[in-house]
């Protein structure tokens, strides 16, 4: 059984049947020049890209991804180190240099000139922080780059690729910092293009190991091993500040997370209230600076803060609370009172509604119990005309084995003349409908 699970699993992986290896050689070594038509397609890319960055939408930047020719070298890299073809090797990684330098040199011109100043630098802040994540994201479409390269039928697969690994707003993101003296985003996307462009570059070379591509070049152990051993020191060299970078998102995360249940917790005080906070992550200890608004807080009130902080991983010395914000002259500070104010009362009249709300269900279970012996009487004497007065209670039986109790209608008749058997009987049906009880007791007097 096990042997025929590995047999069925084999056939399954196997890609034997569907690559053409001389085809996409082909492919990727023409891909890897840059002229004809590949530079007005880079220039293109370019622009596109950095508009995109600088109006901060996402579609504009996605198109660029998709335009962008700079995967062509990327591959050519895999393809001359999988196959030890140098010539290739030094074609590509040429190349691939005149690109990058081009698009950072157009980026820049491009921001310098622009007249727009971004509001919202969300999109270009997403290309300075690069984690682990990102190298997985690269190593893996790249993966699936070099495979749908080697595909005898093209799918789609490239397009995806391209916006994955997103390799062309990294490098406008560098001339964004270059045009405006951000070095942190020069750094941080220059960075992030790297992790992009070398794992990219590895995952082609280990498709091409295992896919079997014809060796090109000499095959000399020695030289294999030392470059083995070179590309093994890049990778780590590459990946230690992404896994040191992932790490710190994780913590800022957890943190900003722990920040927004200890407000949500302790938003009223007693007659204070949290309007606004601030979270801060400059220094190596994050810390956060709580604006109250309302009376003065005691003791016990910021203790309540303090433990509720503690209880969720946060120490006492990351907590500042600011209680002289509502006299600030700070507009900012303005609009965040005003807003918490907006909200405390929001709050406030939710809770009486619900009260409110919660009154009304009470008295209509109380009325709904109320029993309506008036008129009940008069419908009664209506029917029987010699029953005279009508008394009608709603009390408890007991079970005297299992104790248990179950609600009871009794109902007390008095009439100048006795009811029958047959009479009572009636009666006690029909009251148990008008009245939808389980349990009636009608009796005479």
């Amino acid at each position: 059984m096990q042997v025929k699970f590995f047999k069925q699993l084999k056939r399954l992986v196997n890609m034997n049947d569907q690559i053409d290896i001389e085809a996409a050689s082909v492919a990727i070594r023409n891909g890897i020049y840059f002229k004809g038509q590949n530079v007005f397609i880079l220039a293109c890319a370019i622009i596109i890209a950095s508009v995109g960055l600088n109006l901060n939408s996402i579609p504009v930047i996605i198109g660029a991804m998709l335009i962008s020719p700079l995967m062509g070298p990327i591959l050519g890299l895999g393809l001359g180190l999988g196959t030890n073809d140098l010539p290739l090797l030094k074609d590509a990684a040429k190349n691939f240099g005149i690109m990058v330098a081009i698009s950072i040199i157009a980026s820049t011109i491009y921001f310098i000139l622009s007249p727009l100043n971004p509001a919202q630098q969300t999109e270009l802040l997403a290309r300075t922080n690069p984690t682990i994540y990102d190298v997985l994201i690269a190593f893996f479409g790249g993966s699936a780059g070099m495979l749908e390269n080697t595909r005898k039928e093209k799918g789609t697969v490239l397009s995806g690729v391209a916006i994955a690994t997103a390799l062309m707003p990294p490098l406008c993101t560098v001339g964004y910092g270059i045009a405006n003296w951000e070095w942190t985003f020069v750094a941080g996307a220059l960075y992030l293009f790297l992790i992009n462009s070398i794992f990219i570059a590895l995952a082609a070379v280990l498709v091409i190991k295992y896919l079997r591509f014809p060796i090109v070049g000499s095959s000399d152990e020695t030289k294999r091993k030392k470059t083995n051993r070179i590309i093994a020191t890049v990778m780590v060299l590459i990946i230690i500040p992404s896994i040191l970078s992932a790490i710190n998102i994780v913590k800022q995360s957890n943190f900003d997370r722990s920040v927004d249940t200890l407000v949500e917790n302790n938003k009223v005080l007693g007659k204070s209230y949290i309007f606004n906070y601030t979270v801060h992550h400059n220094s190596k200890l994050p810390t956060v600076d709580i604006f109250v608004a309302g009376e003065q807080l005691d003791a016990s009130d910021r203790d309540r803060i303090y433990a509720s902080a503690e209880n969720l991983g946060i120490s006492r010395n990351q907590v500042f609370i600011k209680e002289d914000a509502a006299v600030k002259s700070s507009s900012s500070l303005d609009a965040d009172l005003m807003k918490g104010i907006y909200e405390h009362n929001t709050q406030v009249i939710s809770d009486l509604s619900n009260q409110v709300d919660s009154l009304n269900g009470l008295v209509r279970s109380y009325r709904k119990k109320e029993l309506p012996a008036k008129m009940l009487t008069m419908e009664i004497c209506a029917q029987y005309k010699n029953v005279k007065d009508v008394v009608i209670s709603r009390g408890s039986s007991v079970d005297p084995v299992t104790g248990d109790a179950r609600e009871t209608i009794v109902a007390i008749v008095s009439a100048d003349e006795a009811l029958n058997d047959e009479q009572m009987k009636r009666l006690g049906d029909w009251l148990k409908v008008r009245l939808e009880a389980e349990e009636l007791i009608v009796l005479q007097r």
